[in-house]
């Protein structure tokens, strides 16, 4: 930590600067590696950042910041929760099917499918990233 101390016209200032990033960061940069690694792409960082906030708290918790694909009740769940509430799209047949690709491409033997890049992947794929400029 760096800490800027300064004196100007009878006003003390402080500044307090890091080089150290915020746990949130760390896992942006995370998401973005696994983007990279599995989807073989870079990752929108504007996008990704504002996907990840969009989860608050749960990206810390290491079960809700996971979805697993072998589990029928938690896919349901992304669907729900997300595709038809939060990105509003119509429920039908398609979802699944765009839920399954993304899920296929993470790779099954994979156990640590975040679930921020699944929501990056499939808000990219319904192309409804300006649900997050509100």
């Amino acid at each position: 930590m760096i800490i800027f101390v300064s004196y100007l016209s009878g006003v003390l200032t402080i500044n307090y600067n890091t080089f150290n990033m915020s746990k949130r960061d760390d896992l942006i940069e995370k998401y973005a590696a696994d983007i990279k690694d599995k989807f073989g792409e870079d990752a929108d960082m504007d996008l990704l950042k504002k996907v990840t906030v969009g989860l608050g708290p749960s990206i810390y918790n290491i079960d809700a910041s996971k979805v697993s694909g072998s589990d029928q009740k938690e896919l349901d769940t992304v669907k729900n929760n997300y595709l038809i509430k939060k990105l509003g799209l119509p429920d039908n047949a398609k979802l699944d099917e765009a839920l399954a690709t993304v899920m296929d491409k993470y790779g099954s033997s994979n156990r640590n499918k975040h679930r921020a890049v699944i929501y990056y992947k499939l808000c990219q794929h319904f192309k409804k990233a300006s649900v997050y400029d509100k």
